[in-house]
């Protein structure tokens, strides 16, 4: 018998509505079991829909928040508007107060990178959060990230980055020591910008602590499953992922 996991649910973000949210959570109850639920958002809104899912309401709770983070909202704007008022800050406040696990939304990704830094913090060590892809390749799923929440960077952004792959692979696939690549235009050494080239040569020294640095992978080594975990910087790393869609 598995542990009972909480979700906290941003239940008012999304391009699709609130009634989407307890669809999935539906799928992810009969897929795995031993879950609850909190969904926060407006009440008023959200009660009826939950009603309509009875399976998912007798392992939900709903916590109202009157306010919503629109897509259109500038993080900034979200934040100052949002913290401790809106459903997205309060699922992320229950993970703070250790009621919930994991927190889970559909909204505005830049408003969340921005409030998930506020109210989580990130952990010892680690300068900045990133967006991870899971991605089906020939081989088998693999990690890659960023894929959108930081422009450019540098070196030690990309190390970092290479940590958080690593520890998400070793709890995803069983890995334990993952294989990293960092994603550049050749394999060669001398190939890349300095940031890319700066971050590999810690990565070479850091090599065995947690994971494996498999060294340069290029933009068809993605598909391959080359590697458990490719690491990139934002900008590059959304682009791939659109057009891998």
């Amino acid at each position: 018998m598995t542990d009972t996991i909480t979700i906290s649910v941003d239940a008012m973000g999304g391009d699709n509505g609130p009634r989407i949210v307890f669809h999935g959570a539906r799928l992810t109850l009969r897929e795995r079991g031993n879950i609850r639920f909190i969904f926060h958002g407006r009440e008023d809104i959200l009660q009826p829909l939950l009603d309509e899912f009875p399976e998912v309401r007798d392992v939900s709770e709903i916590r109202h928040a009157d306010v919503v983070i629109s897509m259109d909202d500038k993080p900034s704007a979200a934040l100052r508007r949002g913290r401790n008022t809106s459903s997205m800050w309060n699922a992320l406040q229950s993970v703070k107060d250790r009621q919930a696990d994991v927190v889970v939304s559909g909204g505005n990704t830049g408003a969340l990178m921005a409030m998930a830094t506020f109210c989580l913090r990130p952990i010892k060590g680690v300068s900045r959060p990133a967006i991870a892809a899971i991605w089906p390749t020939e081989r088998a799923d693999i990690i890659v990230l960023d894929v959108g929440a930081t422009i450019g960077g540098d070196a030690q952004q990309l190390v970092d980055f290479a940590v958080l792959g690593a520890a998400l692979a070793r709890a995803l696939f069983d890995e334990r020591l993952p294989s990293v690549g960092l994603l550049n235009i050749g394999t060669e050494e001398l190939k890349g910008v300095d940031s890319v080239r700066d971050a590999a040569r810690i990565l070479e020294e850091r090599d065995g602590a947690g994971f494996r640095f498999h060294g340069f992978v290029e933009g068809n080594d993605i598909g391959k499953g080359t590697v458990d975990v490719v690491v990139t910087e934002g900008f590059v790393g959304n682009i791939a992922l659109k057009t891998a869609e």
